[in-house]
């Protein structure tokens, strides 16, 4: 096979690998948005005793600081009752981090309202905060619950369930450093008591205890639950799971919404490990607790035409005997997916493979040393964009070698170029002499015509897990460059269309054809002037499109990696340069 046909080959094969990409990795159309109410109250599926209609104890008002006016998430107006509304149906203790406000509820003791301060929905800055957790009976309503269940007789409201009203007795406002405690009485000689803490972050700490002050032994299973009513809007993209997840005996499970819906239940056993539901950058999710075996489950109902999801988990069973008691002890996160803050929490609580919340992909061996090599940049640059080009720059000195040689090999095939067409010429209707006469060229020239192929083919996994790093880390969300690029994360906004944003109209997104994605593909043709041309004129045509076939390719990419693209374009154009200048020279010289 020729010099031609090779590098052909490769250039054909990249841009098929580009436009498969675009077309199976491109979002389709949400899937419906059914964000609904949970109009059967805080009826979660996990398996408990019957309402019990008592409680009682000093109920602290809701706080005017939680109750946020709106949601952009909120889409759908199928709902009962407002937020604020559902918020004000139970007593509150307020809850206040660096990076959360919102409040636990004392029916039910759960864990349904938090607001992810230091995040927006958009970049502006009057836009809403991130609405994480609401309470059931309002829209949206999405929540965490910790609690008992019995395998005995079900009546008289042996176990607290969802309507559970609870007593403030220790603490008034939850905060790092400040635990509150909820503590209830079954009136049958069960005293069950709950202690949430909270660190600086996400992670919240929940204490549960019981004490058996009755005549008559008791056994118990300590469980968790996450309930979510209606099935959120997804992005729907084959390389990011949104839905339920876990770590169970150290392999990571994804369910999809619609596979879940198919199923309605998935259930297995695992040792420690963690289970949640997952958006794109957040995360709620239990961790039952180091070396605890316990039950779990992904459930999938609908109730009155209405989607609820939950993952929940139930932990082995506490005998206890008259004047005994039980304490467990578990972990729950809700917050943004932030890296390095999963690795730490990996560690601190043993929470297996936590950083696996981040959809890191098939990858995952180079896509997690790329995202830490691009924070390291970022700290030291104080910019992502800043830390794209160092890291580009990074990869020509590692590749260094490899391009060096190919470039060679590139430069000599070039020189070659009139002595191979002269062997097509002479041997056009005899193609076995012609390829015989051409390898015996290259063999006594010492050249390697498939040489020039090899640093396209090792970047091609460079470039996708570059791509998963600004797709699903949240550390690239809404991260600006300098001048128009405000979200590296995002596509160029600018469009050539409009002349960037001269004439008053926004054009389709297929015409958003951006600076970046132009002077990507300028540096493409400029470098493919320094390869030596094809001897096919069919050929030579193809070549001289490619630069506005991956221009048009990429403009919808994000432009963090159509600026890796450009400027590594820019650093092998001069890194050729050189080593044809160096070659050059013996030959000017003799």
């Amino acid at each position: 096979m020729n010099e031609q046909r090779n590098l052909f080959l490769a250039i054909v094969l990249s841009l098929l690998i580009l436009v498969g990409f675009e077309y199976f990795f491109s979002p389709p159309p949400p899937i419906r948005d059914t964000t609904v109410s949970q109009e059967e109250g805080d009826r979660d599926m996990a398996p408990e005793a019957p309402v019990l209609e008592s409680g009682g104890g000093d109920i602290t008002p809701v706080p005017s600081s939680v109750q946020p006016t709106t949601s952009l998430t909120e889409k759908s107006k199928h709902f009962s009752v407002t937020r604020e509304k559902a918020l004000s149906e139970s007593g509150r203790v307020r809850i206040e981090t660096s990076q959360l406000v919102g409040s636990l509820a004392l029916t039910g003791a759960r864990i349904d309202d938090l607001i992810l301060i230091k995040y927006r929905e958009a970049l502006s800055q009057e836009s809403p905060s991130i609405h994480l957790l609401s309470p059931p009976g309002g829209p949206n309503a999405y929540f965490a619950r910790h609690g008992w269940w019995t395998a005995g007789p079900k009546g008289g409201g042996v176990v607290p369930d969802g309507k559970t009203v609870w007593r403030l007795s220790g603490g008034k406002v939850l905060s790092p450093g400040s635990p509150v405690t909820l503590s209830w009485d079954n009136g049958q000689g069960l005293v069950f008591s709950k202690t949430f803490e909270v660190d600086d972050n996400f992670m919240f700490t929940v204490i549960q205890k019981v004490e058996n002050r009755g005549q008559k032994e008791v056994s118990l299973y300590p469980y968790g639950l996450i309930s979510r009513a209606g099935t959120p809007s997804t992005l729907g993209f084959y390389i990011l799971h949104e839905g339920p997840l876990g770590v169970f005996d150290g392999t990571l499970k994804e369910v999809d919404y619609d596979e879940l819906q198919e199923d309605h239940e998935i259930s297995q056993t695992t040792t420690g490990g963690w289970l949640g539901i997952t958006d794109k950058y957040w995360l709620v999710a239990l961790a039952p607790g180091r070396g605890n075996l316990v039950d779990t489950n992904f459930k999938y109902t609908n109730v009155n035409g209405q989607d609820r999801y939950q993952t929940d988990y139930l932990g082995r069973k506490y005998v206890l005997a008259p004047g005994s008691n039980a304490e467990v002890s578990s972990n729950f996160f809700a917050g943004a997916k932030v890296v390095e803050l999963l690795d730490t929490y990996a560690t601190t609580y043993g929470i297996d493979r936590f950083d696996l919340s981040v959809d890191f992909g098939w990858f995952y061996f180079l896509t997690k040393p790329i995202f830490y090599a691009l924070n390291f940049f970022n700290r030291i640059f104080g910019n992502f964009g800043l830390g794209i080009l160092a890291l580009t720059v990074a990869f020509r000195l590692l590749m260094y070698p490899l391009a060096n040689k190919s470039f060679r090999s590139m430069n000599a095939m070039k020189k070659l170029h009139p002595r191979i067409t002269e062997l097509r010429e002479r041997f056009e209707q005899d193609k076995a002499r012609m390829n015989q006469e051409m390898m015996a060229l290259y063999k006594r020239e010492k050249v390697n015509p498939a040489g020039g192929c090899l640093p396209m083919l090792v970047q091609i996994p460079i470039f996708f897990a570059l791509y998963k790093v600004l797709f699903v880390s949240i550390e690239m969300r809404q991260a600006p460059f300098y001048g128009w690029i405000t979200d590296l994360s995002a596509p160029d906004p600018t469009s050539i269309f409009n002349l960037f944003g001269l004439l008053p109209f926004d054009p389709p997104s297929f015409l958003h054809i951006g600076v970046w994605p132009i002077l990507m593909g300028l540096t493409m043709y400029l470098q493919q002037k320094l390869n030596p041309p094809p001897a096919d004129p069919i050929q030579a045509k193809i070549f001289q499109f490619l630069p506005l076939i991956f221009t048009a390719l990429l403009a919808n990419f994000p432009a963090g990696l159509v600026i890796y693209w450009a400027w590594n374009n820019v650093l092998s154009i001069g890194q050729q340069w050189f080593i044809m200048r160096k070659m050059d020279a013996p030959a000017e010289k003799n």
